[in-house]
């Protein structure tokens, strides 16, 4: 069979498989959702954090990039398994971190403030003192946390032995979307979904608001609220 006829049979299967869907209560891997019409529905928070601008920084020296991203993904890793958040997805210079639960809003954006504080005060300063061009360059290391919740969907594509989970519905989306935004010193986003249900303590600290509401133009949620705040891990 030659291939454009292959690749026809293939989209074929995917049309008329099909669906057998379940109700998801912990994040599934790739072990447990079927290939074949596979598919785990569940509530979730999708934190997405992003090395800012790291094409600029590849283009400079790669690396001192493979470094920069080598620690910042390793410690946001940590910091997403110990607030109670799974990693599902590393992209390059983000990674993805899903959160179940009564408190999936408060922890992830508890691990977004934590994010912002190691990068601030450890990762930051320890490149720069390292690297002149990182201190004194043109490039400025930077990152940013996008949150937003929904109703998701979890299937499996791919073939046998070369295949993934993806990850469909808003929160994925826009989550993604919102770690991409350059707006410093603002490096925490979130929808107005996730400030509406996240706990009193990720929103005011002795008294002063830790959130800023603004107009977002660039996404499907207008509402979504921006912070330069951390937490210390």
């Amino acid at each position: 069979m030659a291939l454009k006829d292959e690749l026809g049979v293939q989209i074929d299967g995917v049309l008329s498989q099909a669906w057998d869907l379940r109700d998801g209560r912990v994040v599934p891997t790739t072990e447990n959702v079927a290939l074949l019409g596979g598919g785990v529905e569940l509530s979730g928070t999708m934190l997405y954090t992003d090395l800012a601008d790291s094409t600029e920084l590849a283009s400079w020296d790669r690396k001192v990039t493979a470094r920069v991203c080598k620690a910042f993904l390793g410690c946001a890793t940590r910091l997403i398994k110990l607030e109670g958040g799974q990693v599902r997805s590393f992209d390059g210079d983000r990674v993805m971190g899903v959160f179940l639960g009564d408190r999936k809003n408060t922890s992830a954006v508890r691990c977004a403030l934590k994010i912002n504080w190691m990068f601030l005060n450890l990762l930051k300063p320890r490149f720069e003192a390292r690297y002149e061009a990182l201190r004194n360059g043109t490039y400025k290391l930077a990152q940013c946390c996008g949150i937003d919740t929904s109703d998701i969907l979890v299937v499996r594509t791919g073939v046998r032995e070369s295949n993934d989970l993806i990850w469909i519905g808003r929160a994925p989306n826009v989550a993604a979307k919102l770690s991409a935004i350059r707006e410093a010193p603002y490096f925490s986003f979130i929808t107005g979904s996730v400030f509406d249900l996240m706990a009193d303590e990720t929103k005011v600290s002795a008294g002063r608001p830790m959130w800023e509401e603004r107009t977002w133009t660039q996404g499907p949620i207008s509402r979504v609220y921006r912070s330069h705040w951390t937490w210390t891990p």
